[in-house]
């Protein structure tokens, strides 16, 4: 595998970002490719740090792209920068200009932790076509109340800064209201997994029966855990054989 640090300039964002990419170095056709999103208090070089994904990704000969999104919750923020144009529409594109990597949708997955959950959810929820499979780790998934109910000030400060007292509820930033209103055939296969002592288990459990109501298939369980990386790293494997199965 190759362990890539990518500095480049976004259209989208008006300025130079970063990515970081793990590459297989064996195979004659391109690889499958996974978007893994980080946290809110995270970048782009968490996931190297602090899992082994790199050796995950070579049991499946998958390339893993990891890009820098700051403090965005991966939206067009109100008082900042287009971080969710440039996820959705201008990185696909730079990634395949820069890589050797499939380029179907069956070989096309997203995974993401925390803020990364809410943002692989919502990728996958918002552009179907692009994905056979998204997996959300300890999720954001309930952005309202994120905004309604959560007080802590770092909270308070992002849901200024990024919607600007716009309300979500309703909205195509509103996972709850994605699900309702989701197309279930055009679906890609979903995997949520949360720790049952983590503080975002209660906004889990509402994405989870709101499925079920939805009538959406999806993989989820609970076991005890909490908001942290050694429960990511328990768990980003199985993620991984989750998106990658036939």
């Amino acid at each position: 595998m190759a362990l890539i640090h990518v500095d480049f300039s976004s259209a989208s964002l008006d300025l130079s970002t970063s990515m970081t990419v793990v590459l297989p170095q064996q195979g004659a056709t391109p690889p499958p490719v996974l978007y893994l999103l980080h946290g809110l208090t995270d970048d782009h070089t968490a996931w190297t740090r602090y899992t082994s994904i790199e050796r995950y990704a070579y049991d499946h000969n998958l390339a893993v792209v990891m890009p820098q999104v700051h403090r965005s919750f991966y939206a067009d923020e109100a008082y900042g920068m287009k971080f969710w144009t440039f996820l959705s529409d201008e990185l696909p594109g730079l990634v395949h200009r820069f890589f050797r990597l499939s380029d179907k949708r069956e070989q096309t997955y997203v995974a993401g932790l925390s803020m990364g959950g809410y943002g692989a959810f919502k990728w996958a929820l918002r552009q179907p076509e692009r994905f056979a499979a998204a997996v959300s780790l300890s999720g954001a998934l309930d952005l309202s109340w994120l905004q309604q109910k959560d007080d802590r000030p770092h909270i308070r400060e992002v849901m200024q800064r990024v919607f600007a007292g716009r309300d979500v509820t309703g909205t195509d930033d509103d996972l709850l209201h994605l699900i309702e209103h989701a197309d279930k055939a055009t679906l890609p296969r979903l995997m949520l997994r949360c720790g049952t002592g983590d503080h975002l288990f209660e906004q889990n459990e509402r994405f989870v029966h709101a499925c079920a109501r939805a009538g959406i298939p999806l993989d989820s369980e609970f076991e005890p855990g909490g908001h942290e990386w050694s429960f990511w790293d328990r768990h980003i494997p199985r993620a991984l054989d989750f998106v990658t199965r036939p």
